[in-house]
């Protein structure tokens, strides 16, 4: 469970993720989990994830070996450098095959949040990649955050940064797998 947002906005784009790993009716929250960041950095972007707690791990390691292979500037450079991690995701770190047969594809389960100086950028389990001309959230309190972002975006003096982590805030407040503190990043646009 977690709660990711991307904000775009005054030549600035804003990442912010939750802090809490829930597994079951566990919850691990930062005070105990030393490494609780659901952001990492890979070069210029900063690349939020849901899902299991080994997908930050994994993403973090891929990208790491690939180095000056990955492109994450637009939708389709983004859909391609999925479309080899998902081939490594089942080949080396194990990926469980999808049990419904009703998708047409099948998922990499997790979807990210992708920010960096080109814009933001959304990858959904399934590889649909979507640029945001505003924001966007994902996880399990996106409902919450989505609506934060919606009543805060307009606001005159709101950064990106701050209409990001408050996002996370608000879904952390209604959500019971997002829990405080959040961690956000901010950064120019070009």
């Amino acid at each position: 469970m977690t709660t990711i947002a991307v904000v775009r906005k005054g030549g600035v784009a804003a990442i912010a993720a939750d802090t809490l790993t829930k597994w079951g009716s566990g919850k691990e929250s930062a005070k105990y989990i030393a490494n609780s960041e659901k952001i990492i950095k890979i070069g210029e972007n900063y690349i939020a994830v849901t899902g299991n707690a080994t997908f930050k791990l994994i993403l973090k390691e891929y990208f790491v070996e690939q180095g000056n292979e990955i492109a994450l500037s637009n939708p389709m450079e983004i859909f391609r450098t999925w479309s080899r991690l998902h081939a490594a995701l089942k080949e080396k770190y194990f990926l469980m095959p999808e049990e419904d047969k009703e998708d047409a594809l099948e998922s990499s389960r997790m979807d990210v949040l992708i920010a960096n100086a080109h814009g933001i950028f959304g990858v959904s389990g399934h590889r649909t990649v979507q640029e945001f001309s505003r924001f966007y959230a994902y996880g399990s309190g996106s409902d919450y955050a989505l609506g934060s972002l919606w009543a805060d975006y307009d606001r005159k003096g709101l950064p990106a940064g701050k209409i990001a982590k408050r996002s996370i805030e608000a879904a952390s407040e209604f959500d019971d797998g997002t829990g405080l503190p959040a961690e956000s990043y901010t950064l120019r646009l070009r």
